[in-house]
């Protein structure tokens, strides 16, 4: 982009987020995720970073949370109540140490340690104290004027009312509530048929909001202090903290902390010293292990200059203090543009338009596309190319659009008009009445032979170590294989000679087809890519027939009787098993030595029968296609969408909108324990 481009990228960036702000701060509402508007954020930071020529006083980099609501006073703050950038990557932790060291002697860089906190995902709250007393409580507003909610701080209990320290001093913290309060209230709210609350965030800033105190006690909130900003200089007065007649100072911010516990504040007990940027980096990676296990919600780890000396001379620029930054856990939500929009052809001849992206983190994993899914969707969101847009990914789910930002259009966008012919074999495209997908009708086709390649080798059908998209692309190319029975009967020899292909890779892959050559009926029914036919299906197919013969020789009221199939899949299986080349390609299989085996239900394969298992985010004991096994292998039944029939919900790691979802309908949530222990 241009100069006058990125002047008007940052004009824009600035609206938007200046609207989601207003909404978030000043009216507690939400109509995009934090993790979105984190994103926007931080476009506009690195692009002020590039051109700091074009930072102005009224950018949102330059000033803190919202207007007071009018129903409270205002109150000044002794010091402006500054905000944190944010970090999301490594990388962004050591572009922060290396910007900061340029402001430091070599010195001073070198003896740089950092004391970490959690970052709670609450509410920011100063609180002053005169004469030891608690006298005022406020919000952080816009910084420099905030709300007075000392009526409602004084209903929490984890502040102090009274403190031994007879001089003036300011704290200032986090008030939050907890996950279990969180959802006995959205319980409640659900009794009452009210909107349920999005986060524990909204509650907790509604509650200190509220003119009834009694509303905010029967919140029970909770509260961290994580920092003094007036009295630290004169701290105390008992022996313990004089030395020649003077008090002692704090020298560092783990001291704060120290002192604070001591005069009787609630502080984090995770919180850690760090002594460099690795122990920075193992502390974030411990916290993001034990974060489910927390009583309350975080989004990240604060990591902040100790020694407070260094701290001071780093200084503030526009509204963040330069030696502390928010080091945020992996989004399941972003930002990006969408650069081009392609289409994918698959095994069953479905046009799937897919959006390829300008590179971005979600998740901790760098996305370059993203799903379309079909013509409707597009028009749906009303998305050009050249559009901002909301990608969301959760667990190991193919990331979606989710919402497209018309906002920071330029005029240089592009509709999209979706294609008459095939883009592989120039047939062209037919769309049945009523359904949705265009298709290319060419059985022949070469992307669809190698779209259903692909699925023959996948994880959910036989599950070949090894032989990904590259590999196969390959092997089509140099005409070693037609059809995916032919890779039975490659030899070390065939592979070998490709380019870059060493004698024991191509070992290993001969070996891995041969160990796959066994295969349980359900799976290969799956691998065999008929239309209409999931692993569920599949599932019911094969427990149903028990044997691919029988399955071979079945007539179409045969299907009739048969859970689940519908008369559009009973014709779909019918019509592959009697079209003479599926035939000859069976056959082709079962001559390479493919043997198909039937597994037995074990003992106990009834005790989940009847139970729906929906399954988001990330499991860390198992994975997700050996889990869905094992509900069925049980007499369960799995679902990617989660309806009224669904049992459980199985919550992992970054789950994604399911889980609000299944909280509405009220289905069971458990978390992978107790999802583990039904499968025993």
């Amino acid at each position: 982009m241009g100069k006058e481009e990125i002047k008007n990228r940052i004009k824009k960036l600035k609206e938007i987020i200046n609207h989601h702000r207003y909404l978030y701060h000043v009216l507690d509402k939400q109509e995009i995720s934090d993790a979105a508007l984190d994103s926007l954020k931080k476009e506009l930071f690195d692009l002020e970073q590039e051109y700091p020529d074009l930072i102005t006083k009224d950018s949102p980099t330059q000033r803190v949370g919202g207007q007071p609501l009018p129903e409270f006073k205002k109150v000044p703050h002794r010091e402006r109540m500054l905000s944190l950038n944010d970090a999301f990557c490594k990388e962004d932790m050591q572009d922060w140490l290396e910007r900061i060291s340029k402001l430091l002697t070599q010195q001073e860089a070198l003896q740089m340690d950092f004391y970490c906190e959690l970052k709670i995902d609450g509410l920011a709250i100063e609180l002053e104290y005169n004469g030891g007393m608690f006298v005022q409580g406020s919000t952080r507003g816009d910084g420099s004027i905030g709300e007075d909610i000392t009526q409602n701080l004084k209903t929490v209990e984890a502040i102090p009312l009274s403190v031994d320290f007879k001089k003036d001093l300011v704290v200032r913290g986090e008030v939050f509530i907890s996950k279990k309060e969180f959802e006995a209230i959205n319980k409640m709210q659900a009794k009452k048929g009210e909107a349920l609350y999005a986060n524990p965030r909204n509650i907790a800033a509604g509650s200190v909001r509220q003119l009834d105190p009694k509303i905010t006690a029967a919140r029970k909130l909770d509260s961290f202090a994580y920092d003094i900003i007036a009295g630290f200089e004169i701290l105390m007065t008992n022996s313990s903290r004089i030395l020649d007649g003077k008090a002692i100072g704090t020298k560092t911010h783990e001291q704060k902390h120290d002192e604070l516990k001591k005069m009787g504040f609630k502080t984090n007990s995770h919180n850690k010293y760090c002594k460099n940027l690795d122990d920075v980096f193992n502390f974030y990676d411990n916290v993001g292990r034990i974060r489910e296990k927390l009583a309350y919600e975080i989004d990240g780890v604060v990591v902040i200059i100790n020694n407070n000396d260094l701290f001071e001379k780093l200084g503030v620029v526009g509204k963040t203090p330069r030696g502390a930054i928010a080091f945020k856990f992996a989004q399941s939500q972003a930002t990006t543009v969408v650069e081009d929009i392609k289409i994918q052809v698959g095994r069953t001849g479905a046009m799937t338009p897919v959006a390829i992206l300008k590179p971005v983190q979600i998740s901790g994993i760098t996305i370059t596309r993203a799903t379309l899914h079909n013509e409707d969707e597009i028009k749906r969101l009303g998305l050009k190319m050249g559009d901002t847009v909301i990608v969301g990914r959760a667990g190991d789910v193919i990331p979606d659009i989710i919402k497209v930002l018309p906002e920071l259009r330029t005029g240089k966008e592009k509709s999209f008009l979706m294609p008459k012919n095939c883009p592989s074999c120039k047939t062209k495209l037919e769309k049945a009445e009523g359904e949705v997908l265009w298709k290319c009708p060419n059985p022949n086709c070469f992307a669809r032979k190698r779209r259903s390649f692909y699925h023959f080798v996948s994880r959910s059908a036989f599950n070949i170590d090894g032989l990904g998209p590259k590999i196969i692309d390959r092997l089509l190319n140099e005409g070693l294989v037609e059809d995916p029975s032919d890779i039975f009967s490659l030899k070390e020899g065939d592979v070998a000679q490709l380019d870059r292909f060493a004698e024991k890779s191509a070992e290993n892959l001969i070996n891995s087809i041969a160990d796959k050559k066994e295969i349980p009926l359900a799976r290969f029914i799956y691998a065999l890519g008929i239309s209409n036919i999931g692993q569920e299906t599949a599932v019911d197919l094969a427990r149903y027939f028990s044997s691919l013969e029988k399955l071979r020789k079945a007539k179409l009221e045969d299907f009739d009787s048969i859970a689940n199939i519908g008369p559009v899949v009973a014709k779909s299986i019918y019509e592959w098993f009697n079209d003479k080349d599926n035939v000859k390609f069976l056959d082709k299989l079962l001559k390479a030595g493919v043997k198909i085996i039937h597994e037995k239900q074990k003992a106990g394969g009834e005790k989940l029968k009847g139970k729906t298992f929906v399954l988001t985010g990330t499991l860390d004991s198992i994975e997700r296609e050996l889990a869905k096994e094992k509900i069925r292998t049980l007499g369960g039944q799995t679902s990617e969408s989660v309806s009224g029939k669904t049992t459980f919900l199985v919550a992992g790691k970054e789950p994604g909108s399911k889980l609000e979802r299944a909280k509405k309908l009220g289905i069971k949530i458990i978390g992978e324990k107790e999802f583990l222990d039904l499968l025993k």
